[in-house]
């Protein structure tokens, strides 16, 4: 992880639980051994391996941390973990941060609104890998998306993630 002086002041926290995959490509024989990494500039981080399973449920939290020099796009890749050879590609996607980030910046209008408030909805398009409609919620004093990705460069597969902006605590040094 690098330091915040290399990575300029952290801001925020960028939760992403990584809920579940669907349809995801055979890379073995009859099944796959996936697992998701999650790219954000220099920052790297991985789900566990889920064992012989084309529709795996991770529900894991990973943590990005969010600052002024932070790239506005997160890259999502899936993989097949083999043994004995390098891991098998199972497809990727990307997600734009921009219209999450713009979403925080309206929270300060919302603190008076009830504990859920939909903020702004994101339609599929060519232009973005979303599968349907992603929803961007003030929810509880926190603002969070929920996305269903089609993976790209496979023949089949979608990912079910949530993202969630947290305020990173005052003194943070990037250290998670």
């Amino acid at each position: 992880m690098l330091s915040s002086a290399e990575m300029g002041e952290i801001s925020a926290l960028l939760k992403v639980r990584v809920h579940r995959g669907t349809r995801l490509a055979v890379r073995d024989i009859r099944s796959s051994d996936p697992y998701v990494v999650l790219k954000l500039g220099n920052q790297v981080v991985k789900t566990r391996v889920i064992k012989s399973n084309l529709n795996p449920v991770w529900d894991e939290e990973l943590t990005l941390s969010i600052s002024t020099t932070t790239p506005r796009t997160i890259k999502v890749e899936v993989f097949d973990k083999d043994t004995f050879s390098a891991d098998d590609e199972m497809g990727d996607a990307e997600i734009d941060l921009q219209p999450l980030a713009a979403s925080v910046r309206m929270r300060k209008f919302l603190k008076s609104t009830p504990s859920v408030t939909p903020i702004r909805k994101l339609v599929p398009s060519r232009e973005n890998y979303l599968s349907r409609e992603s929803c961007i919620q003030y929810v509880d004093g926190n603002v969070i998306q929920d996305v269903c990705l089609r993976l790209r460069n496979v023949e089949s597969g979608e990912l079910e993630m949530q993202l969630k902006w947290v305020d990173a605590p005052d003194g943070y040094d990037g250290i998670v």
